[in-house]
């Protein structure tokens, strides 16, 4: 019989570490070790959690509570949030457990016998704490009291209490993640609305004013666009520029932008680029530099979230792209290229190569294009086409392939889609992953196409979290 039954709260003791930050805790049976999976706890602590999804030899739960800390913790001056659940281990800990459980994966699902002689490397980031570049702060009637461990009817300003979607809990000081000066802020920000009569958003009743707010950051001035976002409820009583004063009065020049954007969608989670926009303060794009080219970066845009360990990540996959120098075959394709990063760092370094990049969607073809122009990178070539149509539209590329580089989302490569990048016939492929579990699983489909794993690298591009990066190399045997 299962151990627990759904919805059940229990405490267990976290044993070890599964890929992904799935604390692992054992409870022995007459029939073994039954195996409990538990999100973002490390192994030593005594946690409270919610069984969801109980399984005939595991289950599945959320951490609610950590009861009693691990051995191996140390205190950190910041901010807990829900964000970073390991700031309390140890950067060599932390690295050890992402390592572990990602060559792991290799061995198990990508059946890849001996990883561990394949690893080129473990780069880490170079920033350990305010590395990320953006953050979203969410507004709510109904806040997360730590102390009580209970949801109070209360205006709050932070992020969302892990494992629901209705609580924030309020952030007051430096979370170690983002902007410290902004962090400090935002129960300032807070104060503002609270005293001048504004509503929170409550996801249950569909109604409040104040919703979210997104900042972005740019490390190459120092600058911060910042997003309001409200719905139109109150909006008669907002006074804009008194708002405006206020964030200038903290900011100063750090603030190159303060958009105000009104947003009645009733999902509880809006994206913060829909509705009404509106400047209210400089400008609505921050600039960023990566590898020595210059980015744009609106709201809209996505870039990566820490550009410091984005440069090592294409670094990486640069050095593998021109290990072999083309020669019968002088052609180097981007795939999914989106808005141009990659295709512009690869004709950056490129001698002998034609850099092509190859994007469905044709607004970021559009934008690759004005970025290399702006870049001043020439002889470039961008195209607006399907995968599996290239070939078939552009026949004067076939069999002249040496490398492709891969960056899909974290979903990894359909396998449908997967086939229609064998049969562009490279004879190398880069494939950056940002999920290692969906490029492990990619490992069987490229090997039976004749693709053997020669060498990948680890990039933590996330301190405190179980995320990991994983860059790899293939070659055609």
């Amino acid at each position: 019989m299962r151990p627990f039954h759904r919805n059940e709260v229990t405490e267990l003791t976290i044993s070890d570490l599964a890929f992904g930050g799935k604390g692992i805790a054992k409870i022995a049976t007459a029939d073994g070790d039954y195996v409990v999976f538990v999100p973002n706890t490390i192994p030593g602590q005594v946690v409270k959690v919610r069984v969801v999804k109980p399984k005939a030899r595991y289950a599945e739960a959320k951490l609610m509570q950590v009861l009693q800390p691990s051995p191996q913790e140390a205190k950190t001056a910041y901010y807990p949030i829900p964000g970073a659940p390991y700031i309390t281990l140890p950067l060599e800990d932390q690295r050890q457990y992402k390592q572990k459980s990602t060559l792991e994966l290799f061995r198990r699902i990508g059946k890849i016998a001996e990883p561990e002689g394949l690893l080129d490397e473990f780069v880490s980031s170079p920033r350990s704490f305010h590395y990320r570049n953006k953050m979203e702060y969410s507004f709510s009637a109904v806040a997360y009291d730590a102390a009580q461990d209970a949801f109070v009817d209360e205006f709050a300003l932070g992020f969302k209490k892990r494992g629901q979607w209705l609580a924030v809990e309020p952030l007051l000081g430096d979370s170690g993640m983002f902007d410290a000066q902004l962090e400090k802020f935002i129960p300032k920000i807070q104060e503002y609305f609270t005293s001048r009569g504004f509503s929170a958003w409550h996801s249950k009743k569909n109604s409040g004013f104040c919703r979210m707010l997104a900042v972005k950051k740019s490390f190459l001035h120092d600058h911060l666009l910042l997003n309001l976002v409200t719905s139109s409820s109150q909006l008669q009583a907002f006074d804009a520029d008194g708002f405006k004063n206020f964030v200038l009065a903290e900011l100063g020049d750090r603030l190159a932008g303060l958009v105000h954007t009104v947003n009645d969608d009733i999902s509880d989670r809006p994206k913060s680029t829909d509705g009404q926009q509106e400047i209210l303060h400089g400008q609505d794009f921050i600039e960023e530099e990566i590898n020595g080219l210059r980015f744009s970066i609106s709201l809209e845009s996505f870039f990566q979230t820490n550009p410091a360990s984005a440069e090592r990540l294409y670094q990486k996959a640069l050095d593998y792209v021109f290990e072999k120098e083309p020669t019968s075959k002088p052609y180097i394709l981007d795939l999914f290229s989106g808005t141009g990063t990659i295709t512009q760092l690869l004709a950056q370094r490129a001698e002998k190569a034609q850099i092509i990049g190859v994007e469905l969607v044709e607004e970021a073809v559009q934008d690759a294009r004005q970025n290399a122009e702006a870049n001043g990178l020439q002889g470039l070539k961008f195209y607006a086409a399907d995968v599996g149509k290239f070939l078939l539209n552009n026949p004067q590329y076939s069999g002249k392939i040496n490398t492709l580089t891969l960056d899909p989302p974290r979903a990894g490569i359909a396998p449908k889609t997967l086939r229609k990048v064998i049969k562009l016939g490279a004879e190398r492929m880069v494939y950056i992953s940002c999920n290692p579990a969906t490029q492990a699983r990619d490992c069987l489909q490229l090997a039976e196409a004749g693709y053997q794993l020669k060498k990948f690298s680890l990039v933590d591009q996330f301190p405190h979290t179980a995320h990991i990066e994983s860059v790899a190399l293939f070659e055609k045997v």
